[in-house]
């Protein structure tokens, strides 16, 4: 047990981050553990179908390129390791992880923690499974990692362990902190949550790019976790980027739902965060206050969807919109209707303009997407079809890309499983297996309920029409198929304007056709000057089968933010980009 607080350093967001981060992470400046998020819903599918090929794989291999690079500094200096990068396969990482550090004259103790796949044991899950899936993980905790850190491990790998865990487990064993300590282990949930996707806590992907003076790609966060769960992010002195109220409050929003963030080892109550800048790149998070989990732990389900394909026929200049019906309907007369295909999406895209100055600024796309589960159909079958409009379809046609194959598609669905029915093992170093314990549960969730209607607004007098994001930040991405929008003002006038502003109707107006007719919930978070939007099913069976131009919700934030509304002009004031806009 320490006094002082620990550094961990992240050095991955997703699998295929940037490689050189282990090594930037490692040589700027102490740490106590580098940390690496390489798992995804998304990645899952990826690894597994790696391991259907090749029963060894089955694990992030980039990881290993990063451990050949530092794994002896890190034993040096007493750097623990810390990893999800075992996927579908932490034995077999653990056992490479080892052939590298025999290779380099080493001796590192490795450990590695399973029990979150399922796929032997469907019976379990809520509710029941229909068919076989190519994966199925139960998110676990951070016991194992800090009980393999307690055993002396100089690195630990994991299977599915929620984001957040790698900082949990780290922080737990650290300060010693008993499995009932909700509040700091919650501290750590939310320090996790936001150093868990890299350099998205330090001015990636940051709505305000104004405030950025350090335009160098941004060094990668780091999380001292305080005994009492209070945290700063923080980044090593000389890396680009930003570490502010903003960037971290940007991450906070990320890919939530539901304030009351339910995790393995605890609820993390989103809206109990205090943020303060405590100095330049240092941000402190307390005031997190945390509950008992919930008797069941959240499961990913990945399966085969079958069979896409996708060609994009482009319409240039004039009658574009005539055009296209054109092009539709010569398309599925070759084919044979559309009747031939599970399941078709087509989209007119436009980026043309009257007049265009250039033959680019005059185009549109025809996105044509077909689905089905016999490969054969949407594959050259489709896209050679395409190519027969080449001569008999509209003027001026043309595709961007020659005729394509078909590509196989996953479906995700998320699932529960009783902690019960869930085991998560701990191998240590020297080949010991110690099972887990489960905390304490309660089956009485406090959730925060959505806004209400009934909210009373202030007068907002005089208003100008400008982009929404003139007055506020988003940050947007994927849970599953929904899409969580959070957005946050950089004062207290403005978060009161927003939260009266941005009801569920005003969303879906904002939104346009695609959410019209989709359930949307929208969750007040005034800690952190803050609203969370959460579309449900506009991303229909997850990344990996949505059809959208964007089929992670990546933009659906930067798209809100530029529709135009009535914002009061108080809030307006001295912002010259606002005056341009009503200038135009």
């Amino acid at each position: 047990m320490s006094t002082r607080p620990i550094r961990i350093g992240n050095c991955s967001g997703f699998y295929g981050d940037r490689l050189a981060a282990a090594r930037e992470m490692v040589e700027g400046g102490d740490i106590d553990v580098l940390s690496g998020d390489y798992l995804a819903e998304l990645t899952m599918l990826i690894l597994a179908k790696a391991q259907a090929k090749d029963p060894s794989a089955g694990y992030a291999k980039t990881f290993l390129m990063q451990i050949e690079d530092v794994l002896g500094t890190c034993l040096e200096r007493g750097i623990r390791i810390v990893a999800n990068a075992g996927g579908l396969n932490p034995a077999g990482l653990a056992a490479a992880i080892r052939t590298v550090a025999q290779m380099q004259g080493l001796d590192a103790r490795v450990a590695h923690v399973e029990g979150d796949d399922l796929r032997g044991e469907l019976s379990a899950i809520i509710p029941p499974v229909t068919g076989k899936p190519v994966s199925a993980n139960a998110y676990l905790g951070g016991w194992g990692i800090a009980k393999a850190l307690e055993a002396g491990a100089d690195v630990v790998v994991t299977g599915r362990v929620t984001d957040a865990s790698l900082v949990v487990g780290p922080a737990a064993w650290w300060h010693g902190w008993t499995s009932t300590d909700w509040d700091p282990l919650a501290g750590a949930v939310v320090a996790g949550h936001v150093i868990e996707c890299g350099p998205q806590a330090t001015g990636g992907n940051y709505a305000f790019l104004d405030e950025i003076t350090d335009r160098r790609y941004p060094g990668f966060p780091i999380a001292e976790v305080a005994a009492d769960g209070s945290s700063v992010i923080t980044k090593h002195d000389g890396t680009g980027g930003l570490v502010s109220v903003g960037t971290v409050t940007a991450q906070l929003l990320y890919e939530i739902a539901d304030p009351a963030y339910l995790g393995p080892d605890v609820i993390a109550h989103f809206d109990t965060i205090a943020l303060t800048q405590e100095a330049e790149h240092r941000v402190r998070i307390s005031g997190v206050r945390g509950s008992a989990p919930p008797p069941t732990l959240k499961v990913a389900l990945n399966g085969a969807g079958g069979y896409r394909n996708t060609m994009t026929l482009v319409l240039t200049g004039l009658d574009v919109e005539a055009k296209a019906e054109h092009a539709e309907a010569l398309l599925f007369d070759v084919l044979g209707g559309r009747d031939r295909f599970a399941e078709t999406d087509v989209r007119l895209l436009r980026f043309d303009s009257p007049d265009a100055p250039s033959n680019e600024r005059a185009t549109a796309h025809l996105r044509v997407t077909v689905k089905d589960a016999d490969p054969r159909k949407v594959g050259r079958a489709f896209s050679n079809a395409t190519m027969e409009l080449a001569l008999g379809g509209y003027a001026g046609f043309h595709t961007t890309t020659p005729p394509t194959a078909e590509s196989a598609y996953g479906v995700y669905r998320p699932a529960a499983v009783a902690r019960g029915s869930v085991t998560q093992t701990v191998v240590l170093p020297d080949g010991t297996r110690r099972a887990i314990p489960d905390p304490p549960t309660s089956d009485e969730v406090v959730r925060a309920a959505p806004r209400s209607p009934e909210v009373p607004c202030a007068p907002v007098g005089v208003t100008r029409a400008v982009p929404l994001g003139r007055v506020c930040g988003a940050r947007s991405g994927d849970k599953g198929g929904n899409a969580n929008i959070g957005l946050w003002t950089r004062t207290d006038d403005a978060y009161a304007w927003l939260r009266c502003f941005l009801d569920v109707e005003r969303v879906r107006a904002l939104l346009g056709p695609e959410a019209a007719d989709l359930s949307i919930d929208v969750f007040e978070l005034p800690n952190l000057r803050a609203v969370n939007v959460v579309v449900y099913g506009i991303l229909g069976e997850g990344v990996a089968s949505s059809t959208r131009p964007d089929p992670q919700a990546k933009g659906l934030g930067e798209y809100l933010r530029s529709r135009v509304v009535e914002v009061p002009e108080g809030l307006l004031g001295g912002n010259p980009r606002a005056q341009e806009e009503e200038n135009r």
